[in-house]
């Protein structure tokens, strides 16, 4: 059985997005209908692998995340996104009651809050909008935006707007969700390669798409700002700068 993804509908910039990890799918619908009343925006996956595929091109703001799912396990997923998506919030929420299960949860899943089952919706509600302050609250004065909707990027100073392609936009995304922002250049031709809509992409292809992604942050840049995205030599390239993602 396939990988389910249950997709948010357009929401204003200023809701939370939440990723629902869960394989129980009836107790993952419940959750998706009750945040979605309380004025979330949630989409719902049943893996961490159909988690990567979502966040490839979707920002979200908090996770909640079962322990037990099929392939990469809970856990191994909460120490992933946090170390890639350092300022995002993680809730554990698994029927484990262990008291080592806990400590693992935060020690080495780097989860904010561990809830063990059955969780109440209401309080559920609460955490998320407690943590979503936090997570606005960290935005670093240099961050640009991302509007995926529009694909314009606004940087931090007057006058910093870029008008992105489609794969360009797909690319800042990949790197701002990927660990220390940093890809491998053969990941990336795998992404592009599952672009319905355009050619797979060849070594040269991607290098000039970089080359013309940097000179749009070179025309609204000061001249010695740090160059938003650095080759790294045997890897792939690394993006440099912080990059908030939005509707």
């Amino acid at each position: 059985m396939k990988n389910q993804i249950t997709h948010p509908t357009v929401m204003p910039r200023n809701v939370l997005r939440v990723a629902v990890v869960e394989d129980d799918r009836l107790l993952r619908q419940e959750i998706e209908s009750h945040l979605t009343a309380n004025d979330f925006s949630v989409v719902g996956v049943s893996s961490a692998a159909a988690l990567d595929d979502f966040t490839q091109s979707e920002p979200i703001d908090l996770f909640i995340i079962d322990l037990n799912l099929p392939g990469e396990g809970g856990l191994s997923l909460c120490k992933r996104l946090r170390e890639s998506l350092p300022n995002a919030g993680i809730v554990i929420m698994t029927a484990r009651v262990a008291l080592h299960d806990r400590l693992a949860g935060y020690s080495h899943g780097g989860a904010d809050f561990y809830l063990t089952k059955p969780i109440s919706p209401d309080e559920l509600v609460l955490v998320l909008q407690n943590l979503g302050k936090r997570v606005r609250k960290q935005l670093p004065d240099n961050s640009w935006t991302l509007s995926l909707r529009d694909r314009i990027l606004v940087g931090p100073q007057t006058g910093q707007k870029l008008r992105l392609t489609n794969r360009e936009k797909v690319l800042l995304v990949s790197l701002s969700h990927a660990k220390e922002h940093i890809l491998e250049s053969g990941a990336l031709f795998d992404l592009f390669s599952r672009e319905d809509d355009e050619e797979p992409m060849s070594k040269h292809a991607l290098e000039e798409m970089i080359a013309r992604l940097r000179k749009k942050f070179k025309s609204v840049q000061e001249a010695d700002a740090e160059p938003a995205i650095k080759s790294v030599w045997g890897v792939g390239y690394q993006l440099c700068v912080p990059i908030s993602l939005v509707y």
